[in-house]
């Protein structure tokens, strides 16, 4: 492809870009496709000659957007946000344009500290105490994971190597390898999959410990999770905390975790996957309290901070133990600046990576702290409109508090009418949401997931709930009703034949008990 058509295509690719998020509303936000829809759509073989790149854009509105889950859409409200605005599209071209792999400082000088300004810039916007940014005199410092699922696992492999070599300089003799057999991990049994995954990938044994009535992970729950572990033998080394769990947005409580994992030489990791970009709102930066305690820090900016998947932000408290678990030298990544900027293949799994960080600096320059600030404040509220809705209509209640903005509701009774209400919304692809469980209950998420979310999106939302919920009742009434009427013929053959008296009162109360219990329902 000439420069010529590079033009034309870019500048076709971007108002198509454009065109699509201004029809978002229009689409439904679910797809209507089966598995092995594509396959059916194009060739069995690759074209042997090229094609022009009319013909391949052509292609994504007839191939690709038929099966495209659109979670920009307005109508979607499951899971969490992932972010998505011009600036960030824009940087992400820049990015693959420049073509950099930035595994040392001197394979792309501008890489690594465009990374190292950005991360500043974010950690100081956030209220993070100051060791762990890289502007510090300490070790600390930041760092651009894929995905928190990276993040969580960086921090258990740095913890494992830590830990062996804290106990090796207790007792030279200990065998490493055999000690690494014995370590433990714990986390909430809210936290995300990711983290338990965190366990199976690092070879650690993740507890998933119970929370409170809050959902919120105690430390004296893990206190007595760490004390059950010595006593078999076993050696606790990996804490992950969570800001915002999946379910329903809890906080663990630092400020009990925090001195346990200090005074037991523990790694503590904080996952604060969504939650955390809004801690750019000094409103709600006391969310952070204990936030010292911890040897690692997490949040995406590609959840809910206009920055396109993949950006994850990170930091230590000290790099130098990523480092020595990462640290894997041959002579042609040597160079001669070495040890006065970071080299942040030794910061993570991989060797290559991308410049992710000027997305984000094109997102922080081209909305500022404000505009940041102004985003999450819309969002949450957007939530609390929703919130209101919900409080307004007695056949439906709140599970938990508003958090965020993420509201977990459910209709009142049996949690098979909340299943069908989800069923329902499923099938007809309006809006998306995704279930959840708390206390035994079955509950339904919903979270505002897009910058391009108004009050008309929620009040839409609520009515094909609400719409659905009548639907629902309105069936489980008649189904009642016929339920009735064969009871009440049951007692007219039961007592059919039979003369007044005893038997006609008892007929006639249970047929009053059946009414009333119909009218209680």
């Amino acid at each position: 492809m000439e420069n010529k058509d590079f033009l034309e295509f870019g500048k076709a690719t971007l108002d198509f870009i454009v065109n699509y998020n201004d029809t978002l509303r229009e689409r439904d936000v679910l797809p209507s496709v089966e598995p092995g829809y594509l396959s059916e759509l194009v060739p069995a073989e690759a074209p042997e000659k090229p094609e022009s790149w009319q013909e391949v854009l052509s292609d994504v509105e007839r191939v690709i957007l038929p099966g495209v889950t659109h979670w920009n859409s307005p109508h979607f409200h499951a899971y969490y946000p992932t972010a998505n605005s011009y600036p960030a599209v824009l940087g992400e071209l820049m990015s693959a344009g420049i073509t950099t792999l930035g595994f040392s400082w001197i394979s792309s000088p501008a890489c690594t500290e465009l990374e190292v300004v950005t991360m500043n810039w974010l950690g100081k916007m956030m209220g993070l105490p100051k060791e762990f940014l890289n502007c510090s005199e300490g070790p600390g410092g930041g760092v651009l994971q894929g995905s928190a699922s990276e993040a969580t696992l960086v921090g258990l492999l740095a913890a494992k190597e830590r830990m062996v070599r804290h106990m090796k300089s207790q007792d030279p003799d200990l065998d490493g390898p055999l000690l690494k057999t014995k370590f433990v991990a714990y986390t909430s049994d809210q936290s995300n999959s990711s983290v338990e995954k965190a366990g199976l990938l690092g070879s650690m044994p993740m507890r998933l410990l119970p929370v409170d009535e809050n959902c919120c992970l105690r430390g004296k729950t893990l206190l007595e999770a760490m004390e059950r572990d010595r006593k078999a033998g076993l050696i606790p080394c990996y804490v992950v905390a969570t800001l915002g769990t999946t379910g329903t947005c809890a906080f663990d409580n630092l400020n009990e975790i925090g001195p346990i994992c200090k005074e037991n030489n523990v790694w503590l990791h904080i996952d604060a996957a969504y939650a955390g970009a809004a801690f750019v709102c000094p409103e709600y930066q006391h969310l952070l309290a204990g936030v010292e305690y911890a040897d690692s820090f997490n949040f995406n900016p590609h959840k809910w901070l206009l920055t396109n998947f993949d950006c994850s932000a990170m930091w230590v408290k000290d790099a130098g133990q990523l480092i020595n678990a990462f640290n894997v030298d041959r002579i042609y990544l040597a160079h001669d600046k070495q040890g006065l900027a970071p080299d942040y293949r030794h910061w993570q799994i991989p060797l290559g990576r991308r410049f992710r960080s000027l997305k984000l600096w094109f997102v922080m320059r081209l909305y500022g702290v404000e505009g940041l600030q102004k985003h999450i404040r819309h969002s949450i509220e957007m939530a609390k409109r929703f919130e209101s809705h919900v409080l307004s209509d007695e056949r439906f209640e709140l599970v938990t508090q508003r958090s965020m903005g993420l509201i977990c509701f459910r209709m009142k009774g049996d949690n098979s009418l909340t299943r069908q209400l989800l069923d329902r919304l499923m099938a007809r692809k309006h809006i998306y949401l995704i279930a959840a469980t708390c206390r035994e209950k079955l509950i339904i998420r919903f979270a505002v997931c897009t910058h391009l979310t108004k009050a008309e999106d929620i009040d839409f939302a609520w009515n094909e709930i609400r719409g659905q919920g009548d639907e629902i009742l309105s069936a489980k009434l008649q189904q009642e009703q016929i339920q009735l009427k064969r009871e009440e013929e049951n007692l007219n053959h039961e007592f059919s034949g039979k003369e007044g008296g005893i038997a006609a009162r008892l007929k006639n109360m249970k047929i009053q008990d059946a009414k009333q219990s119909q009218k209680i329902t």
